[in-house]
């Protein structure tokens, strides 16, 4: 069974990586409804109402809701999204949207963020109910568009205006199951907190002019260059909690890297001695962080300019505020600030779930099967996912999955928004097989 269910898992995410639902940011991009009718195709015949819902012409989501036997017993909801971020296709080795089977593993954009999750959530679904087994708790399946450029499209208004079939206890979404092997043994993380988002554009002013007499100018560029440096070079402190403490823990490094790595005083030097992929996530947890990945200003070469935007994607930690991002901004710039206007693009808080619950328990003891001995780790993922929205409403949301022992913990971090995006069959099966089990623990 878990065999023709992992094949399934497959093709499914083949079919939803050759979709290619890219949203990059814009309204009209996505074009989630091709997964949506993909999705909805994949389930019809489960005598399960599927509603689907339209944001924005093509930005469509997909729900249904699987009534339990007790309507006094919590729900849980499967959640992936179907949208994926842009490609440089001139980096990858293989076609990013041809969803190959290559040596076990299925390539192209959205296999590690998220689609093989949402794959394997709909074949999951699917097999519940036909197997005609019922459970005291309504299961929801969630298939929701423009996650990856906010929610703004998709989770945020759908969750607010459908919260009556959306309603949910608990949540499954993206990331976790990462194991990692020490020699103390194996843990295995799972996401119960996400940091917060409190993006910004920045304008740049300065005054027009001949680009042939650029002596004592007032370039808005070279002040925008100033901006991007300061921010590139601005290090606050770091915060150092309990998770990042299970964390440290759980990579089993030597003694004193790890203690090092506990020290708020020694953390900067110390991230040095991490391989690449492992340091650029490890400082992400315990630090706000400033990323200007956006610039566009000037009409001409022989013009200077007399405005430059930049936007910059900041990440908060759990317990930041808005004036928080604002007192972080001013030290960054200092008296550069003078030049910058500030405009907040978007913000969300940081978000997460406690631990002693079913939800948590049914995880825990799923992932025994396959990694016998192993200790479930919380952790927090530095990128924004569409489990807050649920948060805010008083969900539990985890970030799961599983991935097999043959998944490199760095090479996995490389591979979200990069180049080369790729994930394993084994890791498909063990996924597929943990919601299953989840899902016989939950309501024992």
């Amino acid at each position: 069974m878990i065999d023709q269910l992992t094949n399934e898992t497959t093709e499914l995410l083949q079919a939803l990586i050759r979709n290619q639902c890219v949203n990059d940011g814009s309204p009209d991009s996505g074009h989630e409804e091709r997964s949506a009718r993909l999705l909805r195709d994949e389930l019809e015949g489960t005598g399960v109402d599927l509603a689907t819902f339209e944001t924005h012409p093509g930005r469509t989501s997909l729900i249904a809701r699987w009534e339990g036997t007790d309507p006094n017993a919590p729900s849980l909801c499967f959640m992936g999204h179907t949208d994926v971020v842009p490609v440089s296709a001139d980096g990858w080795t293989n076609d990013p949207f041809g969803g190959e089977l290559i040596d076990g593993e299925v390539w192209g954009r959205g296999a590690v963020d998220m689609l093989n999750l949402t794959a394997s959530m709909t074949v999951a679904f699917r097999h519940l109910i036909n197997s005609g087994k019922r459970y005291p708790g309504d299961i929801v399946y969630f298939a929701v568009a423009d996650e990856e450029a906010g929610g703004k499209l998709g989770a945020g208004p759908l969750v607010e205006s459908e919260w009556d079939v959306l309603q949910s206890d608990y949540v499954l979404t993206e990331f976790g199951g990462i194991p990692l092997n020490s020699p103390s043994g194996t843990s295995i993380l799972v996401t119960t907190a996400e940091k917060g988002i409190g993006w910004r554009r920045l304008t740049v002013k300065g005054s027009p002019g001949h680009g042939s007499m650029p002596y004592g100018a007032d370039n808005a560029l070279i002040k925008a260059a100033e901006v991007v440096r300061r921010l590139a070079n601005y290090a606050p402190a770091p915060q150092l909690d309990e998770l990042w403490a299970a964390r440290v823990a759980a990579l089993g490094l030597p003694e004193d890297l790890s203690r090092r790595l506990l020290d708020p005083g020694a953390l900067r030097d110390t991230l040095s001695e991490l391989p690449p992929q492992l340091a650029a996530n490890a400082h992400a947890c315990t630090h706000t962080t400033f990323s200007p990945n956006l610039i566009a200003g000037g009409v001409k070469t022989n013009v200077i300019p007399d405005k430059v935007v930049i936007e910059v994607d900041i990440r908060t930690l759990p317990g930041e505020t808005r004036a928080e991002v604002d007192a972080h901004l001013a030290a960054a710039l200092g008296d550069h600030l003078q030049h910058v206007e500030v405009e907040v693009i978007h913000e969300d808080a940081s978000t997460a779930s406690p631990t002693d619950n079913r939800l948590w328990s049914a995880l825990v003891d799923s992932m025994a099967d396959p990694y016998p001995g192993a200790k479930v780790i919380p952790s927090i993922v530095t990128g924004g996912t569409d489990a807050r929205f649920f948060r805010q409403r008083g969900s539990i949301a985890y970030g799961a999955g599983l991935l097999s022992p043959a998944v490199d913990t760095s090479e996995f971090f490389r591979r979200f928004h990069g180049h080369d995006e790729r994930i394993d069959i084994e890791s498909l099966r063990l996924t597929v097989a943990l919601w299953l089990d989840v899902v016989e623990r939950l309501w024992d």
